[in-house]
């Protein structure tokens, strides 16, 4: 287990890769790998041993609880700490003080984003595609924290280059936030723009006062080797990033 550095001390933070050694054979060859989802026609029972896997693999850091959500791309942000949720929550943040909980958050090119405090007593983790993001995600995600994020970091998303969208989503983007603009390059020939979310996300940031942003690197797209995609491949698999305090 791979965790992100430079992080306060008891905060570990990563994101699973498309392989992972215990990883259970798949029936079917388009989720072959350690995928995560529910949702994506996987068998229950092997998702559910994946899972438990990635339990084992937190508990000797004190993990005793994880928390799984259904994500609908939306801005909605839940709080959790003490209570247990007999069904899934439904939203795309989650934000927590309590030790030994793991947060999870589901991608397969959409951006995931962890925040956390300078003192490491609380972080949250978050899913922003380029409807969460523009719908406001990241800011829903830091009203609902108690304290201000200090840190972020990006787990792989698609990148710029690879992430087509229409003219339209660049206008949802620019009237909301006008400076980002430049974070759509344009193609001539069909009228398109590339997107980047890493930098539209961290701007978003910026603005929030989170002055230290992590990661940001990868391309869920490119990197076939470590991470599943959906615009890639379409039917496919999820990773996880987590987040828990020692």
């Amino acid at each position: 287990m791979d965790f992100v550095q430079g992080l306060p001390e008891g905060v570990y933070v990563g994101q699973t890769h498309l392989h992972h050694p215990q990883a259970k054979p798949a029936s079917r060859p388009e989720l072959s790998g350690f995928n995560l989802a529910l949702h994506v026609d996987d068998e229950p029972q092997r998702v559910q041993q994946h899972r438990m896997i990635l339990l084992q693999e937190f508990a000797p850091y004190g993990v005793n609880k994880i928390t799984w959500m259904t994500q609908t791309h939306s801005t909605i942000c839940h709080t959790i700490n003490e209570q247990i949720t007999f069904s899934a929550l439904e939203g795309d943040g989650l934000v927590t003080q309590k030790t030994g909980h793991a947060l999870m958050m589901m991608t397969a090119d959409c951006l995931p984003v962890v925040l956390g405090n300078a003192k490491g007593t609380e972080v949250a983790n978050l899913h922003a595609g380029w409807r969460g993001l523009a719908g406001g995600i990241i800011e829903n995600t830091i009203a609902a924290m108690q304290s201000k994020p200090s840190w972020a970091w990006f787990g792989a998303a698609i990148s710029q280059h690879c992430f087509e969208v229409g003219a339209e989503v660049k206008q949802v983007f620019c009237q909301k936030y006008p400076e980002v603009a430049s974070a759509f390059l344009p193609d001539i020939k069909t009228g398109k723009f590339y997107a980047d979310l890493y930098a539209i996300a961290g701007y978003i940031l910026r603005q929030h006062g989170v002055e230290l942003i992590l990661g940001g690197d990868q391309c869920s797209f490119r990197q076939a080797d470590d991470y599943f995609s959906y615009r890639r491949d379409r039917k496919t698999g999820r990773m996880a990033t987590f987040v828990f305090m020692r």
